[in-house]
């Protein structure tokens, strides 16, 4: 068990023939530590560790106590996307403390255990977006990345180099947790992973290989369609989620899963009268939904509350996992390659409110769930959409044309200007702002290598490259 004595320097301690000097040899609790940032611009510390107690933050001089936000548990079965067969209760074994942090101008540092927060900025200028970063093991998809290989799963190595380009702010667009399945015996590439839900499998998918990068920025946690309450819903929200945890609103019991299935957005201002607009569709359906189904309803309830956030701001960045004005492809065997739309039932809710599906004044979109990067532009009014879902997840790999056959649109209306993409290469994406309206937008590879520049001016943008090879 951690003993925070242990956090004095080691030559006070050895002068310390009291109580804490018996502590001494004591070693460093296993913790993680990062900073959300939630509803207008709240910054949220948080640390997961192994034991009986919050440890205490000290900001600059002063010392303040953090709240359990979950205890550790060992929860039952729930119905998951597997046969009961291929799942097993989550085991949290770790206590979950956050502590609301002061505005970023009011103090100099923060730390926990002798280890620095990273400090929010009020104007971020350089933004890592990334997205789609777990290891894929999953029975249901016969699909088993090899997480043993660095190469075959690099997330470690996109946070390392991405916490070297030395962001204010780090996006991620959702889809944190792949590995839900047992590695196949046999299976080298997979041999010993952890699985299910619980902490060892989270660990393994988010904590321990974005650990550099937790610690370079504060994030914005967008929630994928892999954290809804029937894949790793229950991790989400003790860790991820920047809100309070409210009661029934944790996916432990399947009774309560409308409420766990869905939350409101909310905005965080950036500067410049702009926010960036956080959206939640980690139960929309691709092949969407039908009137009166429980999504159509509350992503209508969504679009509602996105229209009153983006009208507090004349210049709005949309962040949702699923894009609507994005492209995909695929192909069953060796037939021909099929092009596949923006998510249709975030179409099909939001746009039953607004033709253009999205309020006027949201000039780019950031999303991921399609495992590859992609920008597109339209010369009708529909804000530029990038798609950053290349950070560690197995790649798409079915190929996209260089352009667009005539009349292929990603969503009814929207006519494409510009259209980029790289398929089949693993990376992460960084903005940069210019100015009020103006950002400049790098596709980065493994090693941090640009890839890709773009430009971003109000609603439109174009790339250097329509295709990275």
């Amino acid at each position: 068990m951690p003993r925070f004595c242990t956090s004095l320097p080691a030559a006070l301690l050895a002068t310390l023939l009291g109580g804490c000097a018996a502590l001494a040899p004591a070693p460093a609790p296993e913790f993680s530590s990062y900073v959300v940032l939630g509803e207008n611009g709240r910054a949220v510390a948080r640390v997961l560790i192994d034991a009986p107690a919050c440890p205490p933050l000290q900001i600059d001089q002063r010392s303040v106590a953090m709240s359990v936000r979950s205890r550790p548990a060992t929860l039952p079965l729930r119905p998951t996307v597997s046969p009961v067969a291929d799942s097993k209760p989550s085991v949290f074994p770790m206590l979950t403390c956050e502590a609301e942090l002061p505005a970023a101008a009011s103090y100099t540092s923060a730390s926990v255990l002798g280890r620095q927060l990273p400090r929010p900025a009020a104007a971020p200028r350089r933004i890592v977006v990334l997205g789609d970063t777990g290891c894929r093991l999953a029975d249901h998809a016969q699909s088993y990345q090899a997480c043993n290989d660095q190469n075959a799963y690099p997330f470690a190595r996109i946070a390392a180099a991405a916490a070297a380009w030395q962001p204010d702010l780090v996006i991620h667009v959702g889809d944190y947790h792949y590995r839900e399945n047992a590695c196949p015996a046999g299976n080298a590439g997979c041999a010993g992973s952890p699985w299910g839900y619980g902490w060892d499998a989270w660990q393994a998918d988010f904590f321990t290989p974005g650990a550099a990068l937790l610690q370079a920025a504060p994030w914005i946690m967008a929630r994928g369609n892999h954290e809804n309450c029937a894949r790793a819903g229950q991790g989400y929200w003790r860790w991820l989620d920047p809100r309070p945890l409210l009661p029934q609103r944790d996916c432990d019991d399947p009774a309560n899963d409308k409420l766990g299935n869905y939350s409101a957005p909310y905005a965080v201002p950036i500067g410049q009268d702009t926010q960036l607009l956080v959206i939640d569709s980690a139960s929309t359906s691709w092949r969407g939904f039908k009137p009166g189904d429980t999504g159509w309803d509350m992503y209508r309830d969504n679009y509602r509350q996105l229209a009153e956030l983006a009208a507090q701001a004349p210049r709005n960045l949309g962040i949702v996992h699923h894009p609507m004005l994005a492209m995909g492809a695929d192909r069953k065997g060796d037939g021909p390659i099929q092009l596949l739309k923006g998510d249709a039932g975030l179409q099909q809710s939001f746009g039953s409110l607004n033709p253009l599906y999205l309020p006027e004044n949201i000039q780019t979109m950031l999303s991921g769930h399609v495992h590859l990067w992609e920008q597109m532009s339209f010369s009708s009014p529909h804000p530029s959409q990038f798609v950053s879902g290349f950070s560690g997840t197995a790649e798409d790999i079915v190929p996209l044309p260089v352009q667009l056959p005539e009349g292929v649109t990603p969503a009814p209306g929207a006519v494409v200007e510009a259209f980029s993409h790289w398929i089949d290469g693993f990376g992460f994406m960084t903005m940069e702002r210019q100015g009020p309206d103006q950002w400049l937008v790098l596709i980065h590879d493994l090693q941090g290598q640009i890839r890709n520049r773009c430009q971003i001016n109000g609603r439109h943008s174009r790339c250097e490259r329509d295709q990275v090879k």
